[in-house]
Formats: C-alpha cells, sequence, structure tokens
C-alpha cells in the first residue's frame, strides 16, 4: 500500500529535527539507570536473519495493560517467535519490562523491551533494520510516520490493532490529512474497535478493503488469580468500612475527589478512599494535597494497611490497580473529571465492581456506550455530583449489587476482539 505524498513526510521530518533539543531533553529527564538512550535512536540488538522477532508498539502504561491479552495470545500462539515490546513513555516501560520477566519466567515465550525511538528519518530506519521484525503491530493511534515507511521499505507487514481515533484526534489528524494519507498507506491491515473508528481512518486515507471491524480489545481482559488473592486479601484487611476508588487520576482533579471524599466522611466517618494517581511521578504531590487537605494518608508502596482513622490509602505502585479496584465497595475511573478522556472502564466492571466517570469519555466512547446501554455506567458532572451519587449508592447495596453484575454482564458478552485481531494477524503472517 505504499504510497502518498513524500514532501509532506520530509516537511515533517524538518520539524522534527527542529524540535530536537526539545526532544531530546524530555528522553534525558526520562531515563532510566541501566537503560541506554541510544535505543532513542535506533540502536538496539540486531536480530539474526533467523530469528526475525514479532514487534507490539504500544504508547504508554495503560495500553500496554489493555494489550496483555495480545501479549499473550502472540506468546501462546507463536512460540517460535520472540516478542518486541516498544513504548514511548518510561511509565509503559517498567509495565511492559514487568510483563516481560513474568513471561520469561513462567515459560510463556521470549519476551523483551525497547524504548520506541524517536521517529527521525535516520532513527527509524536503523530501529527497523537492526530488529528486522517479521511482523509490526501498532496499538490504537501510534502512527509514526517514518517508522511506518521503514517498515514498508525493510518489506515489514504493518497491523494497527484496537484501532481507535476520537473525534477529537481527528480533528486534528484533519489538519494533517496528506501527510497522515502517507502513513496509512503503509498499513497492510487495521483493526478498528468499532465502526466509527474505521470510518474515521477511511476519512483520513485508509483503505476500506484492508479494514476490518474487530471490536475492541479491552473486552477480552483477563483477571489472574492472584489479582483476586490481592484484593480478598487487602478488603479482609479493611474490614466492613464503606471503600471507594478513584483510579489513574489526574492533575487537577485529586483535588475535586478529595473535596468529595470529605463530603461522604461527613455522613460516613469511616469511608476509606483508595486514590490511584495515573502517573508515578505524581504520588508524592498527591500525598502532599492530601496533608494539606487534613486528610491522613497511609501509602501501600510501604506495605501499610490504613487503620479505621484512616481517611485515604495512597495506590503509589505499578500494575495493582485491578487489584485495588476489586478491593472496594465502588470505582471512580479517572481521567474523566479533566479533559483527557477517561481510561479503562472495564478494568473496575471486570473485578465485578460498580463503575462510576466523569463527563470526559472520548478516548472510551464505544465502552461507555456499551456500559450505558445495559445500565451499568454512572455518570456524574463534577465532584459535588460525585459525592452525591457515591453516597446515594453507599445506601443502596441492592443497586451495587446491579451494577456489578451488570458491568461483568457486558464485559462477558463483548469479548470476542481477541481472536478476530489474532485471525488479521495470521493472515499477514502468513503472506509474510
Amino acid at each position: 500500500m505504499a504510497g502518498g505524498h513524500p514532501w509532506t513526510r520530509r516537511l515533517y521530518s524538518a520539524a522534527l529535527l527542529a524540535l530536537a533539543p526539545l526532544l531530546w531533553w524530555r528522553v534525558w529527564r526520562e531515563h532510566r539507570v541501566g537503560r541506554s538512550r541510544g535505543e532513542r535512536l535506533g540502536w538496539v540488538p540486531v536480530s539474526k536473519a533467523a530469528d526475525r522477532p514479532l514487534w507490539l508498539h504500544c504508547a504508554s502504561v495503560g495500553e500496554v495493560q489493555a494489550a496483555r491479552p495480545l501479549i499473550d495470545a502472540l506468546c501462546q500462539r507463536y512460540p517460535q517467535y520472540r516478542l518486541v515490546i516498544t513504548t514511548m513513555t518510561a511509565t509503559g516501560a517498567e509495565r511492559a519490562t514487568a510483563l516481560a520477566d513474568a513471561a520469561n519466567r513462567e515459560g510463556k515465550g521470549e519476551v523483551s523491551h525497547y524504548f520506541l525511538p524517536l521517529d527521525f528519518p535516520c532513527a527509524a530506519r536503523r530501529f527497523v533494520a537492526r530488529l528486522q521484525p517479521a511482523l509490526a503491530i501498532f496499538f490504537e493511534t501510534e502512527l509514526w510516520p517514518n517508522l511506518l515507511a521503514s517498515c514498508t521499505r525493510c518489506d515489514v507487514p504493518v497491523a494497527v490493532v484496537n484501532g481507535r481515533l476520537s473525534a477529537r484526534s481527528l480533528r486534528t489528524y484533519r489538519r494533517l490529512r496528506r501527510l497522515m494519507r502517507g502513513a496509512l498507506s503503509h498499513v497492510d491491515w487495521l483493526g478498528a474497535k468499532s465502526r466509527q473508528d474505521a470510518e474515521r481512518f477511511r476519512e483520513l486515507g485508509m483503505a476500506e478493503q484492508a479494514t476490518s471491524v474487530t471490536g475492541s480489545l479491552k473486552f477480552d481482559i483477563a483477571v489472574n488469580d492472584r489479582a483476586r488473592e490481592v484484593s480478598d486479601r487487602l478488603r479482609s484487611s479493611l474490614g466492613g468500612r464503606p471503600v471507594w476508588v478513584a483510579g489513574s487520576t489526574h492533575p487537577g482533579e485529586d483535588e475535586a475527589l478529595l473535596a468529595a471524599h470529605a463530603r461522604v466522611r461527613e455522613t460516613l466517618p469511616e469511608a476509606l478512599l483508595i486514590l490511584v494517581p495515573r502517573h508515578p511521578r505524581r504520588f508524592e504531590a498527591v500525598a502532599e494535597l492530601c496533608a494539606a487537605r487534613g486528610l491522613a494518608c497511609t501509602r501501600r508502596s510501604r506495605d501499610e494497611i490504613p487503620s479505621t482513622g484512616t481517611p485515604v490509602y495512597l495506590g503509589d505502585t505499578m500494575g495493582e490497580l485491578s487489584s485495588l479496584y476489586g478491593a472496594a465497595d465502588l470505582a471512580f475511573v479517572g481521567g474523566s473529571l479533566v479533559p483527557v478522556g477517561g481510561h479503562n472502564l472495564l478494568e473496575p466492571a471486570a473485578m465485578g465492581v460498580p463503575v462510576l466517570t466523569g463527563p470526559e469519555l472520548a478516548n472510551f466512547e464505544d465502552v461507555a456506550e456499551a456500559l450505558r446501554e445495559h445500565g451499568a455506567l454512572v455518570e456524574v458532572a463534577d465532584g459535588d455530583a460525585l459525592a452525591s451519587a457515591l453516597l446515594r449508592l453507599f445506601d443502596e447495596p441492592a443497586e451495587r449489587h446491579r451494577l456489578a453484575e451488570a458491568g461483568r454482564a457486558v464485559v462477558e458478552a463483548n469479548r470476542g476482539a481477541l481472536a478476530r485481531t489474532m485471525e488479521g494477524l495470521t493472515r499477514l503472517l502468513s503472506a509474510e
């Protein structure tokens, strides 16, 4: 499908080079000890011709978590290939490395992680030429023009899976229509989350005959036994207190959540909030915010269990959000009271916990609609409305049970995207 407008990619590359000092400063800031910054310029180990890997790219920690069923399926179906996961962010790297270590330890397959190179032409070409993947898989909306063009140059088939394009992203990409048309010309198959997502990709130039509607991989979320064990153990240690979780929270949101919790405690003084910021770099700032609000805070990273009088339990660890959701009576999913677009509403639903959210759901329109249609989603406009909803639901155990069962049923009814995605990827590998 190679084609497009080469001059637009040259302009894009020139703009990236002009921004190189700023981009490299960010790389330097997020560098992790023991990792080479050379990965950001494509300096990865050279693959042997007989050992070409499968390459899966996920932007950050949320995408890595959402891709976990796909990662497990690739390891199980294609044990002859090693799997390389790339991420753009350091938090994504931590989660991907943890998954890779677990897979290697449990003998599920050979999995490793690299940072995605910056999309400079030379770095992109170097990365693809050295990695020599048998298949490149980009998760959701990760469309890097030079990397995609480098895949075509090296005869690497390209798939975009769980393809998502919000209305807001579409408006942005329309201004770069020619650049995006060129980028999409290098995609051999797109598995879109919904018909609406597929139509938006086609508007940008994705070929209709190379597009399938697979559904959202997020519905194929797997709840492992260890997560449930952690949930049960934590819930038992908390006693019979009313507990709610606010997961994946952002700046400007925590203040509203703490205010809502203060209102809840006026009626239910024993209520506990498990507060889980989205980004680890904010753990200290959120702990300080709790202290400034006069709310004592116990921290999970210190293996502390909140006492009866402790109002906030800070979930300042990585990879435990599902377990923390499962230990609660109610779950609020963050990134939805501020213009972020929301986060994965299905994590608490799969754990059998009622789901609450704010109005900002641009990134999860399809998931929200499925939950909404089955009466499995409580939507609030702001922090005050959230406090009212929490108090009402804490007082209505039958309604909490109904919401929990409805959410779990939605997850089960919409499974199947993984099988359809694997079918599309198998076709590409068979033709490779």
